[in-house]
């Protein structure tokens, strides 16, 4: 692992609990130089090709989350670490296979080390729904669940869920449901990509959820109370 400091951090004031994972839509060089106009860092950076760089210790709170909110709680910098991922497409096409690779094994490292709990894994996305689409809909969520990150699904479980309200089943996955359509279709970009349309970048990055969501109604209510059921257990 490389070191590739940025200043952009102070003390933590909370104890690790959450990985929040990130793409920024630039190669390496030009992500980092981004970083340093915008004054902002992650904990972590890997490029296309696997290759991980820290940027700031993991016992130091990087500015990489912004304004967000999961759970009940905001301000998710003081108890989360931050991963950028390197894609230029904004996580629209596929991450190569290296680099997803690379993220599981210091995703596992981390949990392992700070004992984090899966669910509490997110993209960027999740935590901040009315402005940001990163790590974006090509991102994979459900092999990412099979080495025990982050939460995926089985649809079959919808059946044990009495609960029908959306909001309600939002908010107690944890999302900020003040904006339901930002939070709704955080969601989907999550759960359920492929009704997730490709779109500019300056589109992603300026608004990052549509008006009008208009999807099967029965699928999105089956996945959403399927994944309520994965985090109450």
């Amino acid at each position: 692992m490389k070191q590739i400091p940025l200043p952009y951090f102070d003390e933590r004031n909370a104890k690790i609990d959450m990985i929040v994972v990130h793409a920024v839509a630039h190669s390496f060089k030009d992500a980092v130089d981004g970083f340093k106009s915008h004054e902002v860092s992650p904990h972590y950076i890997i490029d296309e090709k696997g290759k991980i760089y820290q940027c700031v210790a993991d016992d130091k709170r990087a500015w990489h989350a912004g304004v967000s909110f999961w759970r009940g709680q905001e301000n998710l910098n003081h108890n989360s670490i931050g991963i950028e991922l390197c894609s230029e497409s904004f996580g629209q096409k596929k991450y190569p296979f290296s680099q997803i690779s690379a993220l599981i094994r210091l995703c596992q490292h981390l949990k392992r080390k700070y004992h984090i709990k899966k669910e509490r894994i997110l993209a960027h996305s999740d935590i901040a729904p009315t402005r940001k689409a990163d790590p974006g809909k090509a991102f994979p969520w459900a092999y990412f669940a099979k080495h025990g990150l982050g939460v995926w699904y089985d649809v079959k479980n919808t059946q044990k869920v009495n609960l029908k309200d959306e909001k309600t089943l939002l908010g107690d996955i944890g999302y900020d449901i003040s904006n339901f359509n930002a939070a709704k279709w955080a969601f989907i970009r999550h759960f359920m990509g492929k009704y997730v349309p490709d779109d500019t970048i300056k589109n992603l990055e300026e608004k990052p959820y549509p008006d009008k969501i208009n999807i099967p109604q029965d699928e999105f209510l089956k996945v959403l109370k399927a994944v309520w059921f994965e985090i109450q257990k």
